[in-house]
């Protein structure tokens, strides 16, 4: 029987810790396995002639998170090397952060900006200039999707093995919203094709892709504060 401590990345909620520890504890041979949320950590024990540390880590990776094997003879080092991963996790989500606001605030400004009376350029105003005043929001979204991928590997990968997390429903939600999106632009050309000017309208108030912009924007928030005090 051995105890082996494993460092974990990618885990966002206690779904996530749950997931991990559920598929470690179903494997033969484990007999222990325990997941600390907030250091990233992961406690097995193990029968070492039915499993081994390699096959942990990529049933840990199979489940759609990260892996890796700490030794007590480079306790130190790896100490260390936990800090920079903690510290390299909050630069990162920073610059996601950054560059996703960078990108909304425009989002924003086209979407809802009519709302607080903020003019619009003559280009994006008025019903024969709707498929511009879309498109426009759609090309903004697409680098915040691009930007924030993660959840979206992560929240399906999760979903797949039927452990689903909290990047699961931010991916769903964020993608539901980017294919109505999308489906109301398909319906804004129609409208323009036509004539059908009760159908423009309808469809040009409801697309939703600031929707998907602000969700994971604002996910990405709590994450990096996550980061930060960890």
């Amino acid at each position: 029987m051995e105890k082996q401590t494993f460092e974990i990345s990618g885990m966002s909620c206690a779904a996530c810790s749950t997931s991990i520890e559920k598929n470690v504890r179903a494997m033969p041979g484990v007999k222990r396995a325990d997941v600390n949320l907030l250091a990233n950590r992961m406690t097995v024990e193990y029968e070492t002639d039915r499993v081994t540390e390699n096959t942990i880590i990529r049933k840990v990776e199979a489940t759609g998170y990260g892996a890796a094997a700490l030794h007590p003879e480079k306790s130190e080092p790896k100490a260390e090397a936990g800090h920079n991963l903690f510290v390299g996790e909050a630069q990162q989500l920073k610059q996601r952060l950054t560059l996703s606001v960078i990108f909304l605030i425009p989002l924003m400004w086209i979407s809802m900006g009519h709302m607080l009376g903020l003019p619009l350029p003559n280009w994006l105003h008025g019903a024969e200039n709707a498929l511009a005043f879309s498109f426009s929001q759609f090309l903004l979204t697409l680098p915040i999707v691009f930007i924030n991928r993660k959840f979206f590997t992560s929240g399906f990968k999760a979903l797949w093995n039927r452990s689903p997390n909290m990047d699961s429903l931010v991916a769903i939600g964020a993608t539901a919203s980017l294919i109505y999106g999308i489906y109301a632009v398909y319906q804004i050309g129609w409208g323009l094709g036509h004539g059908d000017f009760a159908r423009l309208n309808r469809f040009s108030m409801n697309l939703y892709f600031e929707s998907a912009g602000t969700i994971l924007t604002l996910i990405t928030v709590g994450k990096y504060l996550e980061a930060r005090s960890k």
